[in-house]
């Protein structure tokens, strides 16, 4: 289902869901850091809506210093209690561990000469998977790739991450087009995948 704007009906009329519909979602991100980030968020999103992070999100890379993985996976209980006390996030100690483990499985990675782009953009062959949904229930909740990406992932170390949450990263960041074809963006996004 399309809005009255033809945008995907799922960002509804909140400006800050239409602003992030109309800007953000499903375009190609390539940035190892970036994309980190991104990962992060969804795991944050785990058992709420997408615009609750959206809505948290600046107060949320204010309180994890830019979400930068060095300072990150440097973290210790001082800042876990520091951010569990910070209402500007979601507060979730497992959410927040998980952020720390993950940013110190980035590092590694990046130390081992392995490009955290090149390998998440390689469950889709470095291509954007350009699909064609007419309609909302045209769009899968996951996908063979998301299973494969989300068990890597898993087994490298990384929480919040099963193949739906997964799914929703790969839309978010270009990985996958599911604009749907009546909505504004897919031809715009198609074309930013097409390399």
């Amino acid at each position: 289902m399309t809005g009255s704007d033809g945008r995907c009906g799922w960002c509804g009329s909140d400006p800050l869901y239409v602003a992030y519909h109309d800007t953000e979602w499903g375009v190609p991100e390539y940035d190892s850091r970036a994309l980190w980030e991104k990962l992060v968020l969804d795991g944050f999103q785990a058992g709420l809506a997408w615009i609750t992070i959206l809505r948290k999100r600046e107060g949320m890379r204010d309180a994890f210093d830019g979400f930068d993985p060095e300072i990150i996976a440097r973290y210790g209980e001082a800042d876990i209690e520091r951010l569990l006390g910070d209402a500007r996030i979601i507060r979730s100690r497992a959410k927040i561990t998980s952020a720390i483990r993950g940013a110190r499985i980035w590092l590694e990675m990046r130390d081992q000469g392995e490009d955290f782009s090149a390998w998440l953009w390689s469950f889709v062959d470095g291509q954007t998977v350009q699909n064609r949904p007419a309609t909302l229930a045209d769009v899968p909740t996951q996908t063979p790739q998301s299973e494969a990406m989300a068990k890597a992932l898993k087994a490298r170390g990384f929480n919040f991450c099963g193949p739906v949450i997964v799914y929703a990263f790969m839309q978010a960041t270009g990985m996958i087009n599911d604009h749907l074809t009546g909505c504004p963006r897919h031809t715009d996004v198609r074309a930013m995948g097409d390399r």
